[in-house]
């Protein structure tokens, strides 16, 4: 989904590959909406720089630092020459009541974020390290909803995002991950966990969940 050219003109900034558009921890006064080109979400980690997401034409981003009034939550930099949108909270409300599509756009956006802060909940609440790692596997099959559970399931998940999923320490999720592998029940790489039986993890995951609320 793109937004009307004529919004260039007025509302339009552009950027050259690597130029920060904005930093994290910064006030976050603007939101954008890409028109073209690439923008690198990133965020450090361990005192490392992560990304988060790379986005493209049709993708919003920095609009929870309008919503929530809080500093930025991570950077974004400009991978290509890049066109965006940028509009302010003052004008957020009449933008959102004149473009019924960017509005539906940020609805799916929030939706996605409520369900991914209602499923990490769920995921912490587990008194099990172990289990919490399982869900975290669990939750990542649930977002492809054409995968295929009666076979192995491949995601593409590092041990540095299921340990922050989990709200674990990254050398706890390496030794359940390690463990895991030893047992056959997970084929562990540097980039995907394939995991051999998905629907085991979910039995057990359920039955602890049962347990806990008997």
């Amino acid at each position: 989904m793109l937004l009307d050219e004529k919004l260039f003109d007025k509302f339009g900034v552009e950027y050259e590959p690597n130029d920060i558009i904005f930093c994290e921890f910064e006030p976050g006064n603007d939101f954008y909406f890409i028109q073209s080109g690439r923008v690198e979400i990133v965020k450090i980690i361990n005192n490392r720089e992560k990304t988060l997401d790379i986005l493209g034409p049709g993708d919003v981003f920095g609009e929870m630092a309008i919503l929530e009034e809080e500093p930025r939550s991570a950077s974004a930099i400009a991978i290509d020459h890049v066109k965006l949108l940028r509009f302010r909270r003052e004008n957020f409300d009449a933008l959102l009541q004149g473009n019924p599509q960017l509005a539906y756009k940020l609805l799916v956006i929030f939706s996605k974020r409520i369900y991914d802060a209602k499923r990490r909940l769920m995921i912490l609440l587990l008194d099990d390290p172990q289990l919490k790692v399982m869900d975290v596997m669990n939750m990542l099959a649930e977002q492809d909803p054409h995968l295929d559970v009666q076979e192995p399931v491949t995601l593409r998940v590092t041990v540095q995002e299921i340990a922050n999923w989990a709200g674990m320490q990254i050398n706890d999720v390496q030794k359940i991950l390690t463990h895991l592998n030893k047992l056959g029940k997970i084929e562990l790489f540097n980039d995907r966990v394939v995991v051999r039986n998905i629907r085991d993890f979910q039995r057990l995951v359920n039955s602890r969940r049962k347990s806990m609320y008997a």
